[in-house]
């Protein structure tokens, strides 16, 4: 898919599946920003460490670590734990995503100042979407 896409001027997010597979079949230097999306439990920072450590291995741009549904501080210092040097977005849990997936709509048509609402539509600046600022590449 990613070699059918112009190379110049093109913005595609892409929910991969779970895990490093895909990463490891991406051609190097096939992305600008990787982000793996984590949660603080055990096994999925394992796994998140693995992306991590292959997006950078094959040059997949810039990491961001997105850890998901932190709970508390112990969440939060989990995360920061296990990526001491990565750049970190903590998405709060928050039960608006949970209503929103039971009513099968977006969470910002609930509750479009619920904290995970506004850490997760302030992620496209962050990574430099839609802000004006030319991602490398």
């Amino acid at each position: 898919m990613l070699s059918s896409v112009p190379s110049e001027n093109t913005v595609i997010v892409a929910d991969l599946e779970a895990g490093i597979g895909t990463l490891t079949r991406l051609p190097d230097q096939a992305v600008d920003v990787t982000l793996i999306v984590t949660e603080p439990t055990p096994r999925s920072i394992d796994v998140a460490k693995r992306a991590a450590l292959v997006a950078a291995e094959r040059a997949q741009g810039r990491v961001l670590i997105v850890a998901n549904k932190v709970a508390d501080p112990e969440d939060e210092a989990r995360i920061y734990e296990a990526f001491p040097e990565a750049e970190i977005v903590i998405v709060p849990a928050d039960p608006v995503i949970n209503d929103a997936d039971r009513r099968g709509v977006s969470p910002i048509d609930i509750d479009s100042e619920s904290p995970a609402v506004r850490v997760l539509s302030g992620l496209s600046q962050t990574i430099g979407l839609f802000s004006g600022e030319t991602l490398p590449g």
